[in-house]
């Protein structure tokens, strides 16, 4: 006898169909259990707009989560009305989004910077270093394969950012010999795998069923930064290592800011804020950033402006005008 489908496992299908990321399947997942589990269990088919707005609401009000996880759940409601459900009611839904509020990132001066660097070690430095180096985000970084990097270029392709977009940005001149390095202890790694039966990775979409299943055993599918232990795959019965967990890096990171005495919260993605005000204030074109970034719309670049305390002119206090005391 054939399980029945449940809503979820549709909601899946779907999300695969349309190729959205595996973290936005998660994350629309865990909002419709949580919208089902609200109304004690009764089916999304059978509850009205005013449902979905009382539980916006409950979010908001009860549980104080901020605009950006209160439009992240209506995003997850609106797809599974609109995409599984089939329903005319996700039109009105799109007014329901929370205003996000305006704030500016979080930026480390440069010496700020080298500050928490140097209270880092290892793989969690030179994941950091490039984070700040090059712009990448945190996943970006983690997901970074050997095809993908050219140390003589300088040059690292973003595959499949945000968006679903690729990108090419910079390797720095000073991470060439401990990238190298770390390429060839990865590849010393990696044969040490093939030799012993193991050596895959999980291959991106379709490429498995196009490449064939030894693909995922090459040199140039393999990642940069692995993790320390292997698994074996239930589907294909393949001894793989994924790359390394974000959270080895982030955890790194919370510590070495710490101990750094840096009085800002610093996350992995201070580093990616701190890499674009830099180049602003190098003198580097608007444009440039916007591609380097990653950005759809140059007005999140501007966005940098405003941390320089100009708008494409320098702005002097009054204070600092006064003759001296």
């Amino acid at each position: 006898m054939t399980k029945s489908r449940t809503l979820v496992d549709v909601l899946r299908e779907r999300i695969v169909a349309k190729h959205y990321s595996p973290r936005t399947l998660q994350a629309y997942a865990h909002w419709v259990r949580r919208f089902c589990r609200y109304h004690r269990g009764r089916h999304p088919r059978d509850l009205s707009s005013l449902a979905v707005r009382d539980f916006l609401t409950h979010l908001a009000q009860n549980e104080g989560v901020s605009a950006s996880t209160q439009n992240q759940a209506l995003a997850a409601l609106l797809f599974l009305y609109r995409e599984v459900l089939e329903l005319p009611m996700a039109a009105s839904l799109d007014h329901m989004h929370a205003k996000r509020p305006v704030r500016l990132p979080v930026v480390l001066t440069r010496m700020e910077v080298g500050h928490v660097l140097a209270q880092l070690s290892g793989t969690p430095q030179l994941m950091a270093e490039l984070l700040y180096g090059s712009g990448m985000r945190v996943m970006e970084c983690c997901q970074l394969r050997v095809k993908d990097i050219d140390l003589e270029r300088r040059e690292v392709i973003v595959r499949e950012g945000k968006g679903q977009k690729d990108r090419i940005t910079v390797v720095p001149q000073q991470l060439v010999r401990a990238l190298d390095a770390q390429l060839t202890a990865v590849r010393r790694q990696h044969a040490r795998d093939v030799k012993a039966g193991a050596g895959f990775v999980v291959l991106p979409n379709a490429m498995r069923r196009k490449l064939g299943a030894h693909a995922g055993r090459e040199w140039a599918w393999q990642w940069i930064f692995p993790a320390t232990r292997t698994y074996r795959d239930a589907a294909t019965g393949e001894v793989r290592r994924h790359h390394l967990h974000e959270s080895v890096l982030q955890r790194a990171v919370t510590i070495g800011a710490r101990a750094s005495g840096v009085g800002k919260r610093v996350t992995c993605h201070t580093f990616r804020h701190s890499f674009a005000t830099h180049l602003m204030e190098s003198g580097y074109d608007l444009r440039i950033i916007q591609q380097l970034m990653g950005h759809k719309d140059i007005r999140t670049t501007m966005l940098y402006l405003h941390v320089l305390n100009r708008d494409g002119v320098g702005v002097r206090s009054p204070l600092d005008q006064l003759p001296s005391r």
